[in-house]
């Protein structure tokens, strides 16, 4: 079983897991909002040395809730194994000319090695 969502979901699936241990094998975590947008002094980051699930972070170079350089600082507060997958030119929705039609795909497949 894994667990995940996209934005508010996926943070409260990090939190879920951070409070259950082995609740699940996984999180696919989709643009984690890192912080409220132009506020980056107030991170989500409290439960992150809790979390020791494995965890897969798809995230837009766009995304106003945290930029990539951010969100890798802070997924060292993980112990456990993360990724990060960047998203050239997405924003919080994940979406640009570049991804459309082919971001799924490129995140089965990321997951999946990720994983395996």
């Amino acid at each position: 079983v894994y667990a995940g969502g996209h934005s508010y979901g996926g943070r409260q699936a990090t939190m879920l897991l951070g409070e259950n241990e082995g609740l699940a094998a996984g999180l696919l975590l989709l643009s984690y909002p890192l912080h409220p947008p132009r506020k980056p002094a107030e991170l989500r980051v409290k439960h992150f040395p809790q979390l020791s699930t494995p965890a897969l972070f798809v995230h837009g170079s766009r995304d106003p809730f945290g930029s990539i350089a951010e969100l890798d600082a802070a997924l060292k507060l993980i112990p456990a194994r993360t990724k990060l997958m960047e998203v050239a030119g997405a924003g919080h929705d994940l979406t640009s000319a570049k991804t459309a039609g082919n971001l799924p795909p490129e995140i089965v497949q990321t997951f999946q090695d990720f994983f395996s």
